[in-house]
């Protein structure tokens, strides 16, 4: 996934004194950070910059690896390993193997359509048997998550979606707790990236889950799709957090670097993030326009509160 996904803005709200902070963590981070191509810094030369402990960090795979910049998934895991990263994200299943030699774990393991979801009894059993695929692979490979989506509207009302995806996830929920696996339910955003798509507010997800009434069906808070759709980012994840099972990062507008170019303010939102007493992973989904691993591990710097 997820170039079908998409997540920064204008960082200008709190002044000079949080420019001025972003500035040095990005002259710090710059120092020890990566390479942009095989012709610049080793990869063995990154150094690491998760820390403290309490954000266990994850990155989206597809972000890195598409485009005029791209890394090879194995020097995307020799990187992220030596910054403290714990987690490559959005991996299929013949993906997972590799990333034990680099001391690693996959948060989530992709699944099924995004657009052809659980919000329809007549996508069930493929949505089922692609989300049990995922499930023994995770299981296998000592990970903890996979994804899941509603789909698109399509003109059916948010109730009837609501209700279908709980039937859905009823018949697999079950499956996933034998297997000590947890299935989160994405939110996106319809106004820009995903066009009527149905999981775009927080109350459609806390109520699929809330019906369903299983620790291993959560929601995946991506805080970009959120900022567009909603805003109150950090309310709402004080709200509604017994609902969250993982988070994703991006600047808004443009899904970019989450420094001081965009609109907000992570490292306020990470710290409310730990405060709900959160002990899941954050998973980096921007797409960067500087030298990746440099603008990854300034993520990361940001995000490790």
């Amino acid at each position: 996934m997820h170039n079908l996904h998409s997540h920064p803005s204008s960082g200008q709200r709190d002044g000079i004194s949080r420019r001025s902070a972003l500035q040095g963590i990005a002259a710090a981070t710059m120092l020890s950070a990566a390479r942009l191509d095989s012709q610049s810094t080793p990869v063995n030369s990154i150094q690491r910059v998760a820390v403290n402990g309490r954000i266990h960090h994850s990155v989206s795979k597809w972000c890195y690896t598409s485009g005029e910049k791209a890394l090879s998934y194995e020097e995307l895991c020799s990187a992220v390993s030596r910054m403290g990263i714990e987690s490559i994200e959005l991996l299929s299943p013949a993906e997972l193997p590799i990333l034990k030699s680099y001391g690693l774990t996959c948060a989530i393991v992709s699944s099924h359509s995004l657009t052809k979801g659980m919000n329809r009894l007549e996508n069930h059993d493929e949505c089922i048997e692609k989300l049990r695929t995922a499930i023994d692979a995770a299981a296998e490979n000592n990970c903890r998550g996979t994804i899941s989506f509603p789909g698109n509207r399509e003109g059916m009302p948010d109730d009837v979606g609501i209700k279908n995806a709980v039937i859905g996830f009823k018949k697999i929920v079950g499956y996933a707790e034998k297997k000590g696996v947890t299935i989160h339910i994405e939110y996106l955003n319809s106004k820009i990236n995903h066009k009527d798509y149905m999981f775009d507010n927080i109350n459609w997800g806390a109520e699929v889950c809330r019906q369903v009434g299983s620790e291993r069906l959560k929601i995946l808070y991506d805080i970009y799709h959120a900022q567009i759709m909603e805003g109150d980012i950090i309310r709402t994840i004080q709200d509604y957090h017994q609902y969250i099972g993982h988070y994703h990062t991006g600047g808004v507008p443009g899904r970019n670097e989450i420094d001081d170019t965009q609109e907000l303010y992570y490292p306020a939102i990470m710290k409310a993030i730990v405060a709900t007493g959160y002990t899941g992973f954050v998973g980096q989904e921007f797409v960067p326009k500087g030298d990746p691993l440099t603008s990854l591990a300034q993520a990361i710097k940001i995000c490790d509160v």
